[in-house]
């Protein structure tokens, strides 16, 4: 059997994603019969049914459930492999570096400054982005390597922890345990948490986040805590404060790039990045 083209991928995973031929045809710019055409044809080159159709609706198969969540990855590494040479084809080369604006344990600067002097060395610009977004933007070619926390999806991406750290509650600075040395999460029962955009969370009903200012703000107003790695504390405004909170598991910052990159200098800015951990780590 030939290998899949991009094309009849495509295909399927729009009829696959709406189960509906006249949506997914629309939404590829295509007419219905050959969008039709192309998946029987696929169906026969692969020697399984993909979609079980009826006159009212279309259902996927056991084997077309696997063609969409590999198809879906195919294309998403497709789409990343074009930008990555895209960008390693420019005159002006640069290491991008995804971090969110609360996400880097205070050691950015140091880690750049430290950076600068490595030999394999290039500029480097800092994209920040939203909660739980940096993994996506590593996979999908829009950046060289990230600064993650907890425990993120890192398919396709190789990492090592940098630091481990307590957490703290961030709270407004009229909120009744605003005053207290330390809590516990039993003292956080009933309290409003955030949920953080992208990412599941089961106990969560408060408002839903997407960056550190917003975060912030809504805390100041009173519509949210939350727990945050120690190293917030130096992102603090006046009208929030931090509280550390005993009980918490502690939480991982780790380093992460696309698997099998061979850049000397992202290798040059993870070893870098592991030294100043390392130096943070025995108290230097």
């Amino acid at each position: 059997m030939d290998g899949l083209e991009a094309r009849e991928l495509a295909y399927f995973v729009a009829v696959a994603e709406e189960l509906n031929f006249s949506r997914a045809a629309q939404r590829l710019g295509i007419a219905q019969p050959p969008l039709s055409r192309t998946i029987k044809q696929l169906e026969r080159r692969l020697g399984v049914l993909l979609l079980e159709r009826t006159s009212r609706k279309v259902t996927l198969t056991a084997a077309g459930q696997v063609l969409l969540h590999e198809g879906r990855r195919a294309l998403e590494g497709l789409a990343a492999a074009a930008r990555r040479a895209q960008r390693a084809g420019q005159e002006d080369h640069r290491l991008v570096l995804v971090t969110k604006a609360v996400g880097d344990g205070g050691m950015l600067p140091e880690i750049l400054a430290a950076y600068e002097s490595e030999p394999e060395a290039i500029a480097v610009d800092v994209l920040f982005c939203g909660f739980g977004e940096q993994a996506a933007l590593l996979r999908g070619g829009f950046a060289d390597v990230g600064l993650l926390h907890g425990r993120p999806d890192l398919t396709g991406l190789d990492s090592e922890d940098l630091l481990v750290e307590g957490q703290v509650v961030i709270l407004p600075a009229r909120h009744r345990l605003a005053g207290r040395a330390a809590v516990t999460l039993a003292d956080l029962d009933g309290e409003v948490m955030p949920r953080w955009a992208g990412l599941l969370q089961d106990d969560a009903e408060g408002p839903e986040v997407r960056d550190a200012g917003q975060l912030m703000q809504l805390i100041a107003m009173g519509r949210t805590v939350a727990i945050l790695p120690e190293s917030a504390r130096g992102y603090l405004g006046g009208d929030v404060v931090c509280v550390p909170v005993l009980d918490a598991p502690p939480t991982t910052m780790m380093i992460a790039w696309p698997e099998q990159s061979r850049s000397p200098a992202l290798a040059a800015f993870v070893r870098v990045a592991a030294g100043v951990a390392a130096r943070r780590g025995k108290g230097d």
